[in-house]
């Protein structure tokens, strides 16, 4: 399943010029200003050296600024522009297609059933691997 929903973000992303690693680091800039190279790897699972490859090319094209100087140590935190913004509007719009198509064979009952499930899952994974 994962497999078919990547494959299905991958095809609604592309006519943006987006994969689904550029869209996760947006999202998550969105979600979180300031990241730095390393959490942004991290929170989209890539290397640091791959993440710092999409970065320089976000910051060319002008969807995110880093200061030229870390303001404190190596870090430099990264903001999406307003540019960036109006790509992550785009790209989520096309990530909530997938998701739509997804769904459109459950009634809203399997709906709530699945989500429940899948945050059911999400908690069982954050609290870690306590009762194995």
């Amino acid at each position: 399943m994962v497999c078919a929903l990547r494959a299905a973000m991958e095809d609604a992303l592309r006519p943006l010029g987006m994969s689904v690693t550029h869209y996760s680091c947006l999202e998550l800039l969105a979600q979180r200003p300031g990241l730095s190279n390393s959490e942004l790897a991290r929170g989209a699972f890539v290397t640091r050296q791959s993440m710092n490859v999409l970065l320089q090319a976000l910051e060319r094209e002008g969807h995110v600024t880093r200061p030229a100087q870390a303001p404190v140590g190596k870090v430099l935190p990264t903001r999406l522009t307003p540019r960036g913004r109006r790509k992550l509007e785009k790209a989520s719009a096309a990530v909530r297609s997938v998701e739509l198509r997804m769904l459109a064979g459950l009634s809203e009952s399997e709906q709530s059933v699945a989500f429940r499930i899948m945050r059911s899952m999400t908690h069982s994974l954050r609290d870690g691997d306590d009762g194995a």
